[in-house]
């Protein structure tokens, strides 16, 4: 008799990521919860010996290391962890991907605070009629930035982090400062 493997904590705790970020990506604006806080468990679920990843902030290179993922600079990354973001001009250096291959286009992970500062309105696929989130921590600019920058399908996805919550804004979102 066959019987599936059972998976590891590590592999666990990689699926319940993966399902936050999904859900989260499919449902802009809904906090999700990861499975720890910070970073950590996206760089478990996200990141493996074919992925080139940017990473901002130094204490969480050594895990972005032992993933195997290949370090590369901002515009050649599939994925970019910017930490807590100084200034908006580093989007500007973000894989949008191209023409032929939207696809391309990076995954931008920042640190913020999910529920407190400036308010912004999401609409688009996923969102019935709009939602209202309020993000602090961003720089200024950061979402005109953002608009200016994506030009469906091509451009980036977003994922805001805060503690163990979770929060994605994918490229087929519109954004309207509040």
């Amino acid at each position: 008799m066959l019987s599936a493997p059972i998976p590891s904590v590590e592999e666990t705790r990689a699926n319940q990521a993966f399902d936050a970020l999904l859900g989260s990506l499919s449902r802009p604006g809904q906090i999700r919860k990861l499975p720890g806080a910070g970073e950590a468990s996206i760089i478990e679920a996200l990141l493996d010996r074919e992925c080139r990843v940017f990473c901002a902030d130094p204490t969480l290179m050594p895990q972005v290391l032992e993933s195997g993922a290949m370090v590369a600079d901002i515009p050649e990354a599939d994925h970019v962890f910017l930490g807590t973001m100084q200034n908006a001009e580093s989007l500007l250096s973000v894989s949008q991907g191209s023409d032929l291959y939207p696809d391309d286009g990076a995954t931008v992970i920042v640190r913020t605070v999910l529920g407190a500062g400036p308010k912004v309105r999401l609409s688009g696929p996923g969102i019935q009629t709009h939602q209202d989130i309020s993000i602090s921590g961003l720089p200024n600019g950061f979402w005109q930035l953002r608009q200016d920058l994506i030009r469906y399908p091509m451009g980036f996805d977003l994922f805001f982090v805060d503690g163990d919550q979770v929060l994605g804004v994918p490229r087929s979102t519109k954004v309207e400062e509040l």
